[in-house]
C-alpha cells in the first residue's frame, strides 16, 4: 500500500472536516465492495493454485497415489485429498 499524503489529493474543504475526526494519524481508506478483488489476483496466487491444483486432479485420475502427490506438491495427505475430492 502506498503512501499519499492528503493535502495534495483532497480539496481543502474535506480535508477540514477529516481533520476534524483525526489529524496526524494514517487512515486507510479501502476499496469500495463492488470493485474489490479477491484474494491472489493482482499477484496471480490465485491463477497458479487454481492450475496446481487441476495438475494434481488430473495426476490421481491417471493413476498417482495421494503420498506420491504429497511429496510432489510438499503438501499433506489431507490438504491433497481436499483438492482432489473438492468439487471444482
Amino acid at each position: 500500500m502506498k503512501y499519499v499524503n492528503a493535502d495534495n489529493i483532497f480539496p481543502e474543504e474535506l480535508l477540514q472536516e477529516i481533520q476534524k475526526y483525526i489529524q496526524g494519524r494514517m487512515v486507510y481508506v479501502p476499496t469500495p465492495e463492488g470493485q474489490r478483488k479477491k484474494w491472489g489476483e493482482n499477484s496471480g496466487s490465485r491463477k497458479h493454485l487454481s492450475h496446481r491444483n487441476v495438475a494434481i486432479r488430473q495426476q490421481y485420475i491417471d493413476g498417482a497415489t495421494i503420498d506420491e502427490l504429497s511429496d510432489q506438491f510438499c503438501l499433506s495427505n489431507d490438504s491433497i485429498k481436499k483438492i482432489i475430492y473438492s468439487k471444482v
